[in-house]
């Protein structure tokens, strides 16, 4: 098994998303321009380990796959390798996992181990470079969710077809004069549905960052009927708390992994038929957002990636992970990158831009806020007798502001 020719390995784990081809074929065609041999470990890090399984790419078995989606490596987010269940919660790896990887690694005379992932993934990777295992991160995941890089590739790709559903659907809603809701991906960032909202033209996006409620919802559909448009179209991300708190799931609460989210677009369109008795009917995209080729943005940021991560383990940077920082590729600590979460500001721009088109969040809206406040403290200012108490109620209503905002 020998072999002294150094070489780089790369391994895609988690979810697949559009680019991972991309990823890869960047890495190998960079790494082979250097000089290095590129070999591929199948179904991510499981392949690392006994039975070891893995394949010498090249221009040959790398040609054409840019427009590909999936990943020719195959992926997984089970088996032997746990490092993560939910956001912080840290799984340490069996010890003797990490020493068979760390044996495998010295065989092959692996010079580096670029590892394509999202958070959970990337987690594994930080437990392989304290272990001693050289390695190289590359973040991975459609919900753009991690705040060490402006983007990750895939998120765009699932945007546009995100989006695409709700071109389909717009139609079909006027048509039938029907509420449509879609569901989609976002398990702590509304990203996904916020963005495909905007471009799709959404009248209410409902995210996990900003609460809402069935009345407010209620509310924008009465208001659009009123102006003759018989139709609404709402985007929900998975991971959108109901007003009482709680998320959806397919399953019971899962002890070693984090728990499958889904079935939020059904409960929300359920509450709305039930309450304004108005045809409602839903829509989940699931796994359809992974799937399909990349877009050209996806493509060309895959492609950086993987050639940014050759450089990193050319230059024995290990431990850290490729970031996008337009317009430059950086690289950050793989431990700074991992848990820190990257969330639709309530206050943000896209947010902002949205409400100015009329979108709803589900919450009641700033120039809502404005009015009713200034209806009732001018009510109230107009009934006091003295400076004072006019002052007095000037006050409530400046903290009535803050307690809203």
């Amino acid at each position: 098994m020998s072999n002294k020719k150094q070489r780089i390995g790369v391994l895609t784990s988690g979810g697949d998303c559009p680019g991972l081809n991309a990823v890869i074929r960047g890495v190998t065609k960079s790494a082979m321009r250097l000089g290095y041999e590129c070999i591929g470990f199948h179904k991510g890090y499981e392949g690392l380990v006994d039975p070891v399984s893995y394949v010498t790419l090249n221009n040959r078995n790398t040609s054409g796959i840019l427009t590909q989606g999936g990943t020719i490596l195959g992926s997984t987010n089970k088996g032997r390798f746990a490092a993560t269940k939910g956001i912080n919660d840290r799984l340490e790896i069996d010890p003797e996992l990490l020493a068979g990887v760390k044996r495998t690694v010295d065989q092959l005379n692996i010079s580096g181990l670029v590892c394509v992932g999202g958070d959970g993934s990337l987690a594994i990777a930080q437990q392989f470079h304290e272990y001693g295992i050289p390695v190289v991160g590359v973040p991975k995941t459609i919900d753009n969710d991690l705040s060490a890089t402006a983007f990750t590739f895939g998120f765009d790709s699932a945007v546009a077809c995100a989006t695409d559903a709700l071109d389909r659907l717009h139609t079909t809603a006027a048509s039938h004069e029907r509420i449509m809701v879609l569901e989609v991906m976002g398990r702590h960032a509304g990203w996904i549905a916020l963005n495909a909202g905007i471009a799709g033209g959404g009248d209410v996006i409902l995210i996990p960052e900003i609460g809402w409620s069935f009345e407010n919802i209620c509310q924008k559909v009465l208001e659009r009927d009123a102006m003759g448009k018989r139709f609404t179209l709402v985007v929900v991300a998975e991971g959108a708390e109901l007003p009482h708190g709680e998320t959806v799931s397919q399953e019971n609460e899962q002890h070693e992994r984090q728990t499958r989210l889904g079935g939020i677009g059904m409960v929300v369109a359920e509450e709305l038929e039930r309450r304004l008795r108005r045809e409602t009917r839903t829509a989940v995209l699931g796994h359809l957002q992974r799937g399909g080729p990349p877009t050209t943005f996806d493509r060309v940021l895959a492609t950086q990636y993987g050639a940014h991560a050759v450089r990193l383990v050319h230059q024995r940077r290990f431990g850290e992970m490729i970031c996008y920082d337009p317009p430059a590729m950086d690289s950050v600590p793989i431990a700074e990158a991992i848990h820190r979460l990257s969330r639709v500001d309530p206050q943000g721009a896209a947010v902002q831009a949205a409400r100015a088109l009329g979108i709803s969040f589900g919450d009641r809206s700033a120039d809502q806020i404005a009015a009713d406040l200034a209806h009732w403290s001018s009510e109230a200012i107009l009934s006091c007798d003295s400076i004072d108490e006019k002052v007095d109620q000037a006050e409530q209503a400046l903290e009535k502001v803050l307690e809203e905002k």
